[in-house]
């Protein structure tokens, strides 16, 4: 599996940023050669992505999310990648972001690309085109607040009432994501 690391710095709040970032179904609008990301439910998306001239489609499972922290997922068909975006808190109107990835390319191009660091470039590409994207959007996008630990999804209105003792607050987050 190779690995990229991209960070930015987007001038607005965490809340704000990790809002938008959670409307998957937005990702066309700044990802270069993504098509298509469906929302299929809280932890689960469809991906169609073009890349070298081919469609790449693939589902995804959000395994870890805290609102304004952080989101880990994994495939669960198609390409492998597991991954990683924090959101970093800097000031009241700043935040950092930062994508750690894992994946596995396949054939000759994919492994080219890699090769020649075309994926970590992709990569600072889209994080710098959802930072123009976020940074001009006037209203806040509405998000769901939720979080998930798999293989468990909590509702943010019940977070705050789970004890240490309450049953499945025992149970220990997925660790096979990038950190």
């Amino acid at each position: 599996m190779n690995s990229v690391e991209e960070s930015i710095r987007i001038e607005r709040p965490v809340k704000v940023v990790y809002d938008q970032w959670t409307q998957f179904e937005d990702f066309p609008h700044f990802m270069e050669g993504v098509k298509e990301v469906r929302q299929i439910d809280d932890s689960h998306l469809h991906w169609e992505v073009e890349m070298g001239g081919f469609i790449k489609t693939w589902e995804a499972e959000i395994i870890e999310q805290v609102p304004d922290q952080f989101i880990a997922w994994q495939s669960t068909e198609g390409p492998r990648s597991t991954g990683r975006v924090t959101f970093e808190s800097l000031a009241d109107d700043a935040t950092m972001v930062t994508l750690r990835m894992a994946y596995a390319p396949e054939g000759v191009v994919e492994n080219l690309g890699a090769l020649l660091g075309l994926v970590s470039l992709r990569i600072a590409r889209d994080l710098q085109c959802f930072k123009d994207f976020i940074e001009a959007r006037g209203t806040p996008p509405k998000a769901w607040r939720g979080e998930i630990h798999a293989p468990e999804i909590i509702p943010h209105a019940t977070v705050a009432s789970v004890s240490p003792r309450s049953p499945g607050a025992e149970k220990m987050p997925v660790t096979s994501v990038v950190r």
